[in-house]
């Protein structure tokens, strides 16, 4: 386990505490409260934040700043806002990776613990770095690092609680980009995707970190780079995720494999990094290769559409009503949900990250770019844009973080940066 570091200590080692946050997720002492964002794409994990009465347009300059830091780490993930605090996970380098705690007001320090180090940090392409989004219940946080470390620790102090490795405590086998999922609660299990031939899916007690099942999926698929759902089937609630080499679906109570989608499956580089969409037992699912909408029966499940132009990026897309917006690799779509049908498509903002709020889209470019879009199907309609200042000199690296909406406030992260803005 490693040890957690007071304040005043981090003041003593400035080059670390300004190279150590990463992904922000606001983390609480008490319970998460409505408008709370406590974990990757917020409450129900569909990137739609439940908040109303947002700005129905921005000014040219952009929505009024209320904080900025620049010392947030290396890191590619999102944040999840809950309570006071803004918890997350960034590396130093291509070595170490922290956990952090900010104060919601105005971002100052309250604590960081180092959890493990990079994964695979030769990849190629080159984007290694902290990649999740942590997930905060009650005083417990619950972070995975981009080798597999995860770590359960105290909100309030950040000391550890109990941790593991993927690979080592469960003969993980993760991709070429390393670990980059989110981890999932469902009640008293906290699930994550080791990848592997005996432990491919594990649900451990997240109290203790205790052993609840291990589900072999077919075949050892490797970790796929997305974050799972939970989805109720045939009166089952069922652990929905993208492996390696396709959707799979697992009881969530058993951890026994039910089924796998693969007409979605990207056979060049396995780049399956989008959360899927859940409605009903329909699951809109996509890869780097093809995008597409399953069915889920007794049988398994079947193909309602595949189509290669639809959206797929990193991450996810939103549903609002009966459309999905996202990106290509291209730029913004809308798509019928039912049908695939595509309703319009925007190529100014590029590839780029989508929320949904109150009847808008809040669009993070791979740029840096941030735009307010009208969530209609009708047409693109856009209601403001702006370059955040003091972005970070990011070479070959991307703007990978989703935006973030809680309390008002929109937090945009864009590797080392964190900045808080006021969209009320």
């Amino acid at each position: 386990m490693f040890r957690s570091m007071p304040v005043g200590e981090m003041q003593m080692s400035t080059r670390l505490m300004m190279l150590a946050l990463g992904v922000v997720a606001c983390a609480l002492g008490t319970a998460a409260v409505a408008d709370d964002y406590a974990q990757w794409r917020g409450p129900r994990r569909d990137g739609v934040s439940l908040e109303k009465n947002i700005a129905a347009s921005w000014p040219a300059g952009g929505p009024k700043l209320l904080w900025q830091i620049k010392d947030a780490g290396f890191g590619y993930g999102s944040v999840s806002v809950a309570g006071e605090r803004v918890v997350s996970i960034g590396s130093t380098g291509k070595t170490d990776e922290y956990v952090q705690a900010r104060s919601l007001k105005d971002g100052k320090l309250l604590w960081q613990t180092r959890i493990g180090k990079v994964g695979n940090p030769d990849q190629q392409p080159n984007y290694p770095g902290a990649r999740t989004t942590p997930t905060v219940v009650g005083t417990s946080v619950y972070a995975l690092g981009s080798d597999g470390d995860l770590a359960c620790l105290d909100t309030v102090s950040g000391k550890v609680v109990w941790q593991k490795n993927l690979q080592r405590d469960f003969g993980g086998k993760l991709g070429i980009w390393a670990y980059s999922e989110s981890p999932l609660i469902d009640g008293d299990k906290v699930i994550v995707t080791p990848g592997g031939a005996d432990a491919t899916v594990v649900a451990l007690d997240r109290k203790t970190g205790a052993v609840i099942w291990k589900c072999a999926v077919p075949g050892a698929d490797v970790a796929g780079y997305a974050s799972a759902m939970l989805m109720e089937s045939g009166g089952s609630k069922q652990v929905v995720q993208y492996m390696g080499k396709g959707l799979v679906g697992i009881d969530a109570s058993t951890g026994k494999f039910l089924w796998r989608f693969d007409k979605t499956f990207d056979t060049r580089f396995q780049m399956h990094a989008f959360t899927p969409i859940i409605d009903g037992n329909q699951v809109y699912t996509g890869s780097a290769s093809a995008q597409g909408l399953a069915r889920i029966g007794a049988a398994g499940a079947d193909a309602v559409y595949v189509d290669k132009r639809l959206p797929g990026s990193i991450g996810g897309a939103v549903k609002v009503g009966g459309y999905v917006y996202g990106a290509s690799q291209t730029g913004l779509m809308c798509v019928e949900f039912a049908s695939g049908k595509v309703m319009w498509e925007d190529r100014s903002v590029g590839p780029s990250q989508v929320c949904a709020v109150d009847g808008k889209l809040i669009v993070h470019g791979e740029n840096g770019d941030v735009a307010l879009v009208a969530a209609i199907s009708g047409a693109y309609k856009e209601l403001g844009r702006f370059t955040p200042a003091g972005a970070p000199d990011r070479g070959q690296a991307k703007a990978w973080a989703y935006p973030v909406v809680s309390g008002g406030k929109l937090f945009i992260r864009d590797l080392g940066v964190v900045s808080v803005y006021a969209i009320k």
